[in-house]
């Protein structure tokens, strides 16, 4: 019990020196299910000893959301309080660090009403769109951290009990973020200096198109803009702080030209939407846009999420992630995209990062939806990795290259 807990006050160090990189004089707004105030408080302490201004707090619990969506007034899901809106905005407008801790319950509000559902995303997309776009932009520090709440621990680890699924929810989170002994930062760092071997490659090549295709059934290509970047490990805000978003992270990223893919798409794993369990996902595109969406369950919040607005059809990422990786290799099916979407290949429809475009920050939006940089209020990642995806990268000059072979990078 002792040396978990202080491996928990390392994974705090690390989120808030690494992660957000907080710094002195600056402002952290951590948002932390209830279930988990004593990590959170471990993250303020860390905050404030490197010299951090204020640690604002915004608390969250399952059963409260759940009962919202089931039992409030109707018009409350067409809007957002304006205080919320300008909660966000101030902060980010001033270059405050958003940390969350995202522990949702994966089944959280299977039987509620979808279009309730639908309503919340559009109205809350629409009243933070300032702030999503700074994030988006990495104008500002932010990181996505977890750890264990009861019911996601026993939704991963449903023949352990309570107690045991907990622990060793914790000893899987601890591993994939490389804090399970020595230094955690250092871990860390090296961690990210590997992922950038990758993602100087890729950038080397500035590949033209990229194909997919395995036995599960996905057969797509996708074309990439010029003047495409790749990133991955951590990131730098437009003033030239680092920070990682993700932790743990195994993937290396970038944008697609929203208009330029075409095939089929099929997950190899659950995707976890807005409190609901989708299995079986699959996706028909053509021109960059959704034509089909079918799903074995859940396909009512899947075809939701896809129209809450025009973006939302379109995508915004392609992700690389080697089969053979550690998360994959636990073998765990974590019902919770920040760690299954770094056990595998992915893609996000939705927003794209118009960081990962040269010279995006001196781009109007018109001029940045001419090089095909999708906008959207959703941003939603869904796996497509397996042991067999063959993935070959095109150049301008039309040579074929391997990128992926039996599901890990080729190079």
């Amino acid at each position: 019990m002792a040396e978990l807990e202080k491996l928990k006050k390392d994974l705090a160090e690390l989120v808030v020196k690494t992660g957000v990189n907080i710094q002195k004089g600056q402002r952290l707004a951590i948002r932390c299910p209830v279930e988990c105030a004593d990590f959170a408080r471990l993250c303020a302490a860390v905050a404030y000893e490197a010299g951090c201004r204020e640690v604002l707090m915004r608390w969250e619990d399952d059963e409260l959301k759940r009962m919202k969506f089931l039992h409030a007034e109707d018009d409350v899901f067409d809007t957002v309080n304006q205080w919320e809106v300008e909660y966000h905005n101030i902060l980010s407008k001033e270059g405050a660090a958003f940390l969350t801790i995202y522990a949702e319950d994966p089944g959280l509000l299977a039987g509620v009403d979808p279009d309730r559902i639908r309503r919340a995303q559009v109205s809350s997309g629409k009243a933070l769109e300032e702030y999503r776009t700074r994030l988006m932009s990495s104008e500002c520090a932010w990181s996505i951290c977890s750890v264990p709440t009861k019911a996601w621990a026993c939704r991963v680890f449903p023949e352990l009990s309570e107690e045991e699924a907990v622990a060793r929810l914790w000893e899987e989170i601890l591993a994939s973020c490389r804090v399970d002994g020595g230094d955690a930062l250092a871990n860390w760092q090296a961690h990210s200096e590997e992922i950038k071997k990758h993602v100087d490659i890729l950038n080397d090549y500035s590949f033209k198109t990229l194909k997919y295709k395995n036995s599960a059934g996905t057969d797509l290509t996708v074309e990439l803009p010029e003047g495409h970047i790749w990133a991955g490990g951590d990131e730098e805000t437009k003033a030239g702080l680092i920070f990682s978003a993700n932790m743990p992270t195994e993937e290396v990223f970038t944008l697609p030209d929203k208009n330029k893919i075409n095939g089929t798409v099929v997950a190899t794993k659950p995707l976890c939407l807005n409190g609901t369990v989708i299995e079986g996902l699959r996706f028909e595109i053509k021109d960059g846009k959704i034509i089909e969406a079918h799903a074995d369950t859940g396909e009512d919040i899947l075809k939701d999420a896809i129209a809450v607005d025009e973006g939302a059809s379109y995508f915004g990422e392609v992700a690389l992630v080697p089969y053979d990786s550690p998360i994959s290799n636990s073998g765990v099916l974590f019902f919770n995209t920040l760690f299954d979407e770094n056990a595998s290949c992915h893609m996000a429809f939705g927003e794209a990062y118009p960081s990962c475009l040269a010279g995006s920050e001196n781009m109007t939006e018109e001029e940045l939806a001419e090089r095909g940089v999708n906008k959207s209020m959703m941003h939603e990642d869904f796996m497509i990795g397996s042991p067999d995806l063959e993935i070959t990268g095109i150049t301008h000059d039309g040579e074929e290259v391997a990128v992926f072979r039996n599901g890990n990078f080729a190079f």
